[in-house]
């Protein structure tokens, strides 16, 4: 089986989204361009792509900006492709906010914010838009010995409030700081979160537990005290957050007098460390946790109860020689009271893999380099390309399994061997069969009928 044609039948999928088909052939034609180009990705490049540069550009930049369609529709054939390959056991999801730069001053929603490279002693600023990405962790070790792997299913755009200029009102300055507590990452994820949940409902999958894994920066009450319907959080903690267990039975108080932290739960020598078998770094390893229950976090989720999960850090050797070194410790909060340890632990070790999903977006795919500015264009443009990552990701899995099989072309001399396909090695497979495919468009590009030919050959 190739990978052109697979990839093409799941982009079919994506007629309910764009309701007339010459939009439904366009959007899969720049899909396609978004993937293959070279360079910077910009929407005049992938125009060139087509075969389209001496015609009129308009629609292809209307499609995102006056098209009505809904990005979250484009990511519905990976979640029904994870509930038929994995139908037990909770819907694992990964969520992160990540930044696109951008130097457009007309882009309604661009702002500056914390550079998330910015070393502790230095604050650095970046310019730009402002995304949440959530991405489905699909465990390929149940599968054989293949690391988990994540697809995006949401690229939401979280902008930020306008901030007044020091001659507004009062009025218009009390309004700014209401509307920054209602429209805050925090709130637009919950709302994301939500919706997310809503979809895998009407999939079939309302008896599974959404399990949400989550950064240091949603370790927060809007997140902890919000209602969220069959869902649980596992989120990494400070580890100076001030906790607490319940108060004895019978007593006044709702929590007890006794205040410790994480950091204290992990130096206790009365509290012996457990061991748990999980995948990670390529095989199978033990790690060392320590698990308190029935905890108490005053502050950010009040007398809901909780569960520490203490991690030990992990012993690692640069070379075979080389001294014993050790990661950092990972103090993680969870709503989850039932699940095993276990459980928890691999889920948090895989969110590691919507790293992986950001450096492939930006590095790979340019995602955010398109110089669009319209209301509309500004947050579907990039949603449509990690859509098409994702559905290729989705393709690749379909056609050839979770491991890097003789399909793929050789790796270069100076690569090691891999178990599993990277984003470049699907990329190189991808333009390889589109430059076997007998149409060619003028000019030696790729035209649009040539890539919606490749379905039938």
């Amino acid at each position: 089986m190739k990978l052109l044609p697979q990839l093409l039948a799941l982009l079919e999928g994506w007629k309910k989204a764009f309701a007339p088909s010459r939009t439904h052939q366009r959007a899969v034609a720049h899909a396609l361009a978004a993937t293959c180009a070279l360079g910077r990705r910009t929407l005049s490049r992938s125009i060139a792509l087509l075969g389209r540069a001496q015609k009129d550009w308009s629609a292809d930049y209307k499609i995102f900006s006056r098209s009505r369609w809904q990005s979250q529709d484009l990511f519905a054939p990976v979640l029904t492709d994870y509930l038929q390959r994995y139908p037990k056991g909770p819907l694992t999801v990964a969520c992160d906010d990540t930044k696109l730069p951008k130097t457009g001053k007309k882009i309604p929603t661009a702002f500056w914010q914390r550079h998330p490279l910015s070393p502790p002693f230095r604050l650095n600023l970046l310019y730009g838009l402002r995304f949440l990405q959530a991405s489905l962790l699909f465990p390929h070790y149940q599968e054989g010995d293949f690391s988990a792997r994540a697809f995006p299913v949401r690229f939401h755009e979280i902008p930020a409030v306008d901030k007044p200029g020091h001659r507004a009102s009062e009025q218009a300055q009390q309004e700014y700081h209401r509307l920054r507590k209602l429209k805050n990452l925090s709130t637009q994820s919950l709302a994301v979160v939500r919706e997310l949940r809503t979809q895998f409902d009407a999939l079939g999958a309302a008896a599974r537990p959404l399990l949400l894994t989550l950064d240091g920066s949603f370790c927060n009450q809007t997140f902890f005290k919000a209602s969220l319907d069959r869902t649980q959080l596992l989120a990494r903690a400070r580890k100076d957050a001030r906790l607490c267990g319940a108060a004895p039975a019978g007593s006044r108080r709702r929590y007890a007098a006794a205040i410790f932290t994480p950091e204290q739960v992990r130096q206790d020598e009365a509290r012996p460390w457990q061991r748990a078998r999980v995948y990670f770094g390529g095989q199978w390893r033990e790690v060392r946790y320590k698990e308190l229950s029935e905890v108490r976090w005053r502050r950010g989720a009040g007398p809901r109860a909780l569960r520490l999960i203490v991690v030990a850090p992990l012993p690692y050797r640069v070379s075979p020689h080389a001294r014993l070194n050790y990661r950092q410790p990972a103090y993680l909060l969870t709503t989850d009271l039932a699940s095993g340890a276990a459980t928890l632990l691999q889920a948090y070790l895989d969110r590691w893999q919507i790293e992986v999903n950001h450096r492939d977006e930006k590095s790979l795919l340019g995602v955010g380099q398109a110089q669009v500015r319209s209301a509309l264009s500004v947050p579907r443009q990039p949603a449509l390309v990690v859509a098409s990552y994702s559905l290729l990701l989705l393709a690749a899995l379909q056609a050839f399994g979770p491991g890097r099989t003789s399909h793929y072309l050789p790796l270069p001399k100076w690569r090691k061997p891999a178990s599993r396909p990277s984003l470049l090695d699907i990329l190189n497979l991808l333009r390889h069969q589109i430059n076997e495919t007998s149409v060619s468009g003028p000019g030696g590009v790729i035209s649009a009928e040539t890539l919606m030919h490749c379905a039938y050959t």
